[in-house]
């Protein structure tokens, strides 16, 4: 059988322990057809086969984002964007350039903005100082915290308080009126949802499902899915799963693919919310049955176990440092989480947690646990996302129990975008040999899979492979937490494959395996560390389909 296409001359790294490392790939029918040598690869060009000589530049399996928000993501791009603004005086230059370059946009909202941006913290009154008669808001960079000005608030019904669940919190002032600060999704929905973003947030703001919308809005919103992909096939990234999504966003990349517009395979949750009953997972799985092949798939259940470091909400063991007698608290308390993991796992789901704190951590581990005590031991690769902080007691049995590690290389502050405060002043100095412990994890067993959580941080694959291979302690106390080059690039490979059960289909450069790769400008090991994450990419190619070339790139 003659190749579609061949790559000759590569430096391939294939993530196969079979033939870790190759010169040359064949590609058919959307299948790696063979791996090998130079010589046996070119035996295999027909008369119509297309050669690309990759002069020596890396050629690896396709980009697995473990985990990101894609139509957010998407949604977001034309978003003024606060990444690396700094003091009202940047901030009130930022906002009233994008009001004038935006004159008709019905809501002004800001994203990446950074906790430490106004000293003294950021409130409604600052931000009228800045506009006060078009509604504006602004996302904090980890998505978890939204500040509005008082038009916003007023226009969504926020402006006087909102009931919402333990861990969340529209802050109130002394005169009995929203500050303008809103904490954790049930807080900050109904802003988001004058943003126009609703429908898109509503799984993981809820779990729910859209009610009757229109052509025209699904329209929108694959338009949105459609631009995240196109955004991110230009990093290479070839598989993707999404951490926010319901059975809407299914269909909607249904849609997309029956239209020709799908440029990756997409893993979509369902949500869980402490709210539920057991019996909503009957929804899980109609979702897992309904959306099953190698291009969309769910099969597994999203839930928050905390917040985040920077506004008091991760869950803690013990008191913030900054805050005496505050830990807060778990979204999941173990009476209700541990059941409902053994529920869950006995339903053959796999489970994926956002566990910042080492008190959420601990107390998903306790639930993973306790569902392997009750149902036995089985191919669960049930998940913790993010693991900030853990307990060194705690260290061993993520590998024990083979959890997944879903860890993101552009979260640990200092490392990319992220600045040092106020996040390590909020971990302490004394914690800080505890925090962001990716070799440690990867040491003691356990599954290591790399991801952005895009939009909170960039997309772009490689500055976060350089971020893993050059992040420094913290201090002398701290452990050297840097996965090498190669360890980083299986963990957004082969290990996100496997973390979500897809290994049988992509990851690695292997015979039968779908034609999934990236052709890099150049060859990464040649590449100083400080400098990977200005490498390009050169070629996307997913299920043997070019879904990126960069210019001056030719195909045969």
């Amino acid at each position: 059988m003659p190749a579609d296409l061949i790559f000759i001359n590569a430096k391939a790294l294939t993530m196969d322990p079979d033939m870790p490392r190759a010169e040359a790939v064949a590609i058919a029918a959307g299948r790696i057809l063979a791996v090998g040598s130079n010589a046996d690869i070119t035996a295999l060009k027909g008369a119509a086969t297309k050669v690309v000589d990759a002069g020596g530049r890396m050629l690896l399996p396709g980009f697995v984002e473990s985990h990101l928000h894609l139509g957010l993501g998407g949604s977001e791009l034309s978003d003024l964007q606060l990444t690396h603004v700094h003091g009202i005086d940047q901030l009130r230059e930022a906002f009233l350039g994008y009001a004038a370059a935006n004159p008709d946009l019905p809501f002004l909202m800001a994203q990446g903005a950074d906790y430490g941006l106004i000293e003294g913290g950021a409130n409604r009154h600052i931000l009228d100082s800045i506009i006060a008669d078009r509604p504006i808001a602004m996302t904090s960079h980890d998505h978890h915290t939204i500040w509005a000005n008082t038009l916003a608030l007023e226009l969504s019904g926020t402006l006087n308080g909102l009931e919402c669940s333990p861990g969340h919190e529209v802050v109130m002032g002394a005169d009995g009126l929203a500050t303008g600060e809103l904490l954790e999704f049930e807080a900050f929905g109904r802003v988001v949802d004058l943003a126009g973003r609703g429908r898109l947030n509503l799984g993981i703001a809820t779990g729910g499902e859209p009610v009757n919308p229109s052509q025209a809005e699904r329209d929108l919103d694959k338009d949105m899915f459609e631009r995240g992909q196109i955004h991110c096939a230009q990093y290479g990234i070839t598989s993707m799963v999404m951490m926010d999504g319901n059975r809407y966003t299914l269909e909607c990349l249904r849609e997309l693919q029956e239209e020709g517009r799908l440029l990756a395979r997409v893993k979509v949750p369902f949500h869980y919310k402490p709210s539920m009953d057991h019996s909503e997972l009957d929804r899980a799985v109609e979702m897992t049955e309904s959306f099953n092949d190698e291009w969309l798939s769910s099969g597994f259940v999203k839930m928050f176990m905390d917040g985040v470091l920077d506004s008091y909400t991760a869950f803690m063991l013990n008191d913030y440092p900054t805050k005496p007698g505050h830990k807060s608290v778990a979204l999941f308390p173990p009476d209700q989480f541990n059941p409902l993991a053994a529920e869950i796992d006995r339903r053959g789901l796999q489970i994926a947690v956002h566990a910042i704190g080492d008190g959420a951590v601990r107390t998903t581990i306790d639930g993973y646990e306790t569902a392997q005590i009750q149902n036995g031991k089985r191919d669960s690769r049930h998940r913790i996302e993010h693991i900030e902080l853990i307990d060194r007691a705690d260290v061993p049995r993520v590998g024990a129990l083979g959890i997944v590690a879903s860890l993101q290389p552009s979260h640990p502050p200092g490392a990319m975008d992220f600045g040092m405060e106020p996040t390590l002043t909020n971990i302490g100095q004394a914690r800080w040999p505890d925090a962001y412990l990716h070799k440690t994890l990867a040491d003691h067993g356990a599954p290591v899979a790399y991801a952005s959580d895009w939009a909170v941080t960039d997309v772009a694959v490689l500055r976060s492979v350089q971020a893993a291979v050059t992040r420094l302690p913290y201090s002398d106390a701290c452990t050297d937490e840097r996965l090498s080059l190669e360890e980083s690039l299986y963990a957004y490979t082969a290990g996100g494959a496997w973390a979500a059960h897809t290994d049988h289909i992509t990851g690695r450069l292997k015979p039968g395996l779908a034609a999934d790769l990236v052709l890099l400008q150049e060859d990464l090991e040649q590449v100083a560390p400080d400098q990977i994450g200005k490498v390009q990419v050169a070629l996307t190619i997913c299920g043997g389909r070019v879904t990126y070339a960069a210019d001056g790139q030719s195909i045969g």
